[in-house]
């Protein structure tokens, strides 16, 4: 185990079920954007939400966290996948709720008056507010992802996405991650928007 997954592991949220956190760790050990990186860094933002004020159920959010992208193959059905690995292997208390929260990831649209699915939301678009650098690793990770689509059928899917986040009142839905991220998100898509109408 590399040194990345030991670490990861410490962040594990149940006090048991290590079989199932080292089989989604072998899951998130992938090339790409969404990978052990991608998975580490969600938890870190959600402990930077909590920590600023956001209330949230630490335990299951994280634990959606952990699953999120567990299936990720550039299939339309991915977060399905994932919410149903975590309807079979979690726990019942758990189960139900972690699997609602990964599939509110297909649209990261959670309703305002659900503060585990804006949490995980914002947790996991933060990734546009990061410095340029990575940033634009995380551009060319996502490139990566779809290394079997052509150049023009990317950079129209991608404008695409980056639009309809664009177009939002706010990219972030808690008031802890709009103080924290949305200024510079909003920033990286119009630098990315620009860059992609340039090509």
């Amino acid at each position: 185990m590399s040194t990345a997954p030991m670490t990861l592991a410490g962040r594990w949220p149940l006090p048991d079920h290590h079989d199932l956190r080292d089989e989604l760790l072998a899951a998130w050990d992938r090339p790409g954007y969404h990978d052990l990186l991608h998975l580490e860094e969600v938890l870190d933002r959600l402990d930077r939400l909590a920590a600023a004020g956001a209330g949230f159920d630490r335990t299951a959010v994280a634990l959606a966290a952990w699953f999120h992208d567990a299936v990720y193959e550039g299939a339309e059905d991915d977060e399905e996948r994932s919410a149903r690995w975590a309807e079979r292997a979690l726990p019942a208390s758990y189960a139900g709720e972690v699997a609602r929260l990964v599939r509110m990831t297909v649209h990261h649209r959670p309703d305002d008056d659900d503060p585990a699915g804006c949490a995980l939301s914002d947790a996991d678009l933060a990734i546009l507010a990061a410095p340029r650098e990575r940033y634009d690793a995380y551009v060319g990770g996502v490139r990566a992802d779809f290394a079997h689509v052509g150049d023009a059928d990317f950079r129209a899917g991608r404008a695409a996405v980056l639009a309809d986040l664009a177009a939002k009142p706010h990219l972030f839905h808690t008031a802890q991650a709009r103080d924290l991220w949305e200024a510079a998100a909003r920033a990286n898509l119009e630098r990315e928007l620009a860059d992609l109408g340039r090509g």
